[in-house]
């Protein structure tokens, strides 16, 4: 027989038994949508969190107070730490500034404050930074107005939320704001950045140093820093600076290894860890969604071995008019591949349009500036595709092979 000819006979079949053949396909469709949207969704959420974590500039570098052996998450504004209190001086700034490859460092002062406009109060997190260094490190634009400048006084710059959502009239530049006790004016707004790091956080508050160490709640004497953040001259030296800012430091604060007060991390560390642990959890969920193509699997198989079953006297016919073992069992691996074909085709519509909706539903507050889309690639489209072929032709080698032994003469005889 032709392959066209066999093609026709399997497609016969399977619209002859409408309901068994849909039945099947389902299997197929559930686990091939629920990978597609698992996939598509986890490759949004890191192209998402990668977005999120650019602003954080795989230039910098941030030392903080107290040693966490975990080398990772504490961020630029750090006040207490494992170690204990604030503790990082001029002179740990002068050391840091030594040293090879360092273009930028940047003392911060980082707390909370009251912060007033009109009759309205809350709570804000407030920087204190570097005027003279900062606007070289800071990676998030600005919406309004300009950056902090040397010789500042009384000026702040503060994030999108702050401005726009956090009291009932947005804050426009030049406004005065009371924070503290004491009265600012806005000079600067940044977009909306969705994090806080190394940049603008939508819900902070920057000020020269100076003037943050007189309005947040914790105390801070002249001389000391709840963060130090570094920028290096090229992102390929962040690995030996931040090593070399560790062996410059340890004598400088007359500790050893073992009794080491303060933690050096890059963020292009941070990138990699949270980008790595996304990638994980994504990984994980789609092997949990391919568990049911087996449950499909195994759908398929049984359709396979019962449409043998009731197509005994048809493969006895075919086998005495001259078709061949090989043939018989094209018939059927046919079937089972459309099978696999089908379910893998409306699986792959339905898993596009779950990953649209639930990114677009449930997840908008993820992504950066409130937003994440799932990220449908043509391979992993192809890929569906092609699993989901191979899935329903594997399940239906062993009915395959059944019908392709069967003897023509017992089969004739066969009575259902």
């Amino acid at each position: 027989m032709k392959a066209l000819d066999i093609f026709s006979l399997s497609l016969s079949h399977v619209k002859k038994s409408k309901m068994r053949s849909w039945l099947t396909i389902i299997g197929i469709v559930i686990g091939v949508a629920a990978v597609v949207a698992i996939i598509s969704i986890g490759q949004g959420m890191q192209e998402s969190v990668q977005a999120r974590l650019g602003s954080l500039g795989a230039d910098l570098i941030t030392v903080t107070p107290g040693f966490s052996r975990a080398q990772g998450f504490e961020g630029p504004r750090g006040g207490a730490s494992s170690g204990g209190g604030i503790n990082l001086t001029d002179k740990d700034l002068n050391v840091i500034k030594q040293v090879p490859g360092v273009l930028y460092v940047n003392g911060m002062v980082s707390g909370r404050s009251d912060m007033i406009l009109g009759t309205e109060k809350t709570s804000v997190s407030i920087s204190g930074v570097d005027t003279a260094v900062w606007r070289s490190m800071v990676t998030t634009q600005l919406e309004a107005g300009r950056y902090l400048q040397p010789g500042d006084s009384n000026a702040v710059v503060i994030g999108y939320s702050l401005a726009h959502e956090t009291f009932l009239q947005p804050i426009t530049l030049n406004r005065p704001v009371t924070i503290g006790g004491k009265s600012f004016k806005v000079v600067g707004i940044f977009v909306q950045s969705g994090g806080g790091f190394g940049g603008g956080g939508d819900n902070a508050v920057f000020m020269p140093a100076d003037y943050a160490r007189d309005v947040i709640t914790t105390n801070v004497s002249r001389n000391t820093f709840t963060s130090i953040m570094v920028k290096v001259a090229d992102t390929s030296l962040v690995d030996n600076v931040t090593n070399d800012i560790v062996l410059k430091l340890m004598p400088s604060r007359h500790v050893n290894p073992r009794t080491r007060d303060f933690t050096v991390t890059a963020f292009a560390t941070i990138q990699q860890q949270i980008s790595g642990v996304v990638q994980t959890i994504s990984l994980f969920l789609a092997a949990i969604a391919a568990v049911s193509l087996l449950v499909g699997a195994v759908g398929i198989a049984n359709t396979m071995f019962m449409s043998v079953m009731e197509r005994t006297r048809q493969i006895g016919l075919l086998k005495a008019l001259g078709a061949t073992d090989n043939e018989v069992m094209k018939l059927f691996l046919m079937e089972s591949g459309l099978f696999g074909f089908v379910g893998g085709v409306l699986g792959i519509i339905f898993g596009v349009l779950i990953s649209v909706i639930i990114s677009s539903v449930g997840l908008r507050a993820i992504g950066p500036g409130g937003e994440m889309s799932a990220v449908v690639t043509p391979q992993l489209l192809i890929f569906a595709l092609a699993f989901s072929v191979f899935v329903g032709v594997i399940s239906g080698v062993v009915p395959a092979r059944t019908a392709a032994k069967m003897n023509p003469v017992d089969a004739l005889r066969f009575e259902q």
